[in-house]
């Protein structure tokens, strides 16, 4: 039977931070030493898929998840790649033209970063468009978030530029890292594009009948994240029972369809901490991915005001509310509860939108009262400011609105979902009891771990820093973890992972 060793009188918590280095536990009797437990090196960069990371040319197994209307920013995904990390740019919710120019300042990097495509089924055509705007700006990498089924963009963007080499090598130029949360979509992404897209490409004269010859073999992703209780678009699934569906998804999708690239599985959702990333490692996690923690980050394209809301976080303090870009199919996105009445206040509307008809069936009270409170103008006067904003975006949605009531009450619904992102985004004074800020339970976890360090400052808190902390972090747990199983019992200065700033972890790394 195995005994436990003291170790107490040892300086473990030192000798274990310094990564680089092996660390063997002997115990002396009175002529002879024995090993006792035994913790190899084990460097952040070691963790995870080396082959993804090889494949994306980074050199940590992180990515910085996508967060809409430019949250997770250029100069984001600038300290992330600068970092040998990999970060997206958060593009839904966004001007194609703004869109544009961030592909433009990111252009030419000597690091790697990716793009967000978002799924929006309200408006194809904005999902067409910005899809064409990556293939003609030669963007190689986006994150496919928010998608309930595969569309003929996605797939084009996919698909364009396949080709054989001389060796018979099939080369996909353009690579998608899918986010999801059930398995039937994790199906959908690790399976060929489907055929009826492909005959509607070659028709259109997009690809050539060599070309969907050559995209029946390749998977949609190589990639897939399945996305655990995450902020924004969310199924609150538990990462512990995700992941491994998901993983085992991509085992058997391998081996249905003997691609010549191995799928590979990473975990989103609920990662702040280095006990979290090390529990997604542990489980085979070929890479992982943050989000609500980088919102936090003085590099988001937010206000000081949310990020400051998000640094008083804790985990109990969010919640689900109705989203904007899909109200009408009622599906909800996690935000924040704590200081605003956005969630409170967008539920509200949902459940007007299910009951009347039109805006003119609302109530005489309840009308008055979310056009004093919610709106601070009439329904009338943000129809107007809504139709002139659809007019230029999608006429089709004002034609839609003038036959059918019920529609137009729910793009004005709409505009006050919109705009609470907006006002939160920009910190507009007066209106932070109505902000809408994307924010899961992940948010809670890192405070409580960062608290009575430097990063409980929100000033303090750098993506890059952040993210090495929690990859330095992953790494020293999984070494205590080989110590533990081996029997070794630990002091409590050994289990203490506690932030640290760039200079000492560089130092511990040496």
């Amino acid at each position: 039977m195995q005994t436990t060793t003291p170790v107490s009188e040892l300086n473990m918590a030192e000798s274990l931070r310094m990564l680089s280095r092996p660390v063997h536990l002997t115990a002396q009797g009175n002529s002879n030493e024995s090993l006792q437990g035994y913790a190899p090196a084990l460097l952040p960069e070691q963790l995870g898929d080396r082959e993804f990371c090889s494949d994306l040319g980074i050199r940590y197994p992180y990515l910085g998840g996508s967060m809409a209307k430019g949250i997770s920013s250029a100069a984001m995904a600038e300290e992330l790649g600068k970092a040998g990390m990999l970060g997206f740019f958060g593009a839904a919710g966004l001007p194609l033209a703004e869109v544009e120019a961030a592909v433009d300042r990111l252009a030419g990097s000597d690091f790697p970063c990716g793009f967000n495509l978002i799924h929006s089924p309200h408006e194809p055509d904005l999902e067409l468009a910005l899809a064409e705007l990556y293939i003609r700006k030669g963007v190689r990498l986006v994150e496919a978030s928010a998608f309930l089924a595969l569309t003929l963009p996605l797939v084009r963007y996919r698909v364009h530029g396949i080709h054989r080499q001389a060796d018979g090598a099939i080369v996909v130029p353009n690579r998608i890292i899918a986010k999801v949360s059930r398995e039937e979509l994790a199906e959908k992404f690790f399976s060929p594009p489907p055929d009826k897209f492909l005959r509607q490409l070659v028709d259109e004269g997009s690809i050539t009948r060599e070309q969907a010859e050559l995209a029946a073999l390749i998977p949609m992703a190589q990639e897939v994240t399945a996305e655990a209780d995450s902020g924004g678009h969310t199924d609150n699934r538990p990462a512990m029972a995700l992941y491994p569906t998901i993983q085992s998804v991509a085992v058997r999708m391998q081996a249905k369809y003997g691609y010549a690239m191995k799928l590979r599985s990473g975990l989103a959702g609920g990662i702040a901490t280095p006990a979290a990333a090390a529990a997604a490692f542990a489980m085979g996690a070929a890479y992982i991915m943050t989000g609500s923690v980088n919102q936090a980050c003085i590099e988001s394209g937010t206000s000081d005001e949310v990020r400051a809301m998000l640094a008083e976080t804790r985990q109990a303090d969010v919640t689900m509310a109705p989203a904007a870009d899909m109200f009408e199919m009622g599906v909800t996105v996690q935000v924040l509860k704590r200081g605003s009445m956005f969630p409170m206040r967008a539920a509200k509307l949902y459940e007007i939108y299910r009951s009347c008809a039109g805006i003119d069936e609302i109530p005489v009270a309840e009308r008055e009262k979310i056009e004093k409170t919610f709106f601070q103008a009439s329904c009338a006067d943000i129809w107007q400011e809504t139709r002139s904003y659809f007019q230029t975006r999608d006429p089709r949605q004002v034609e839609r609105a003038e036959r059918d009531p019920k529609h137009r009450m729910a793009l004005v619904f709409r505009w006050y979902l919109g705009q609470a992102a907006h006002w939160a985004k920009n910190g507009r004074a007066g209106r932070k009891i109505d902000y809408q800020v994307w924010c899961g339970p992940a948010m809670g976890a890192f405070n409580e771990w960062a608290a009575d360090s430097f990063l409980a400052i929100p000033a303090n808190r750098r993506v890059a820093t952040v993210a090495r902390n929690i990859l330095f972090g992953a790494a020293l747990l999984t070494r205590i973890n080989i110590l533990r199983y081996q029997g070794i019992n630990l002091p409590a200065d050994a289990l203490h992972i506690k932030p640290l700033d760039d200079t000492q972890i560089k130092e511990y790394l040496a």
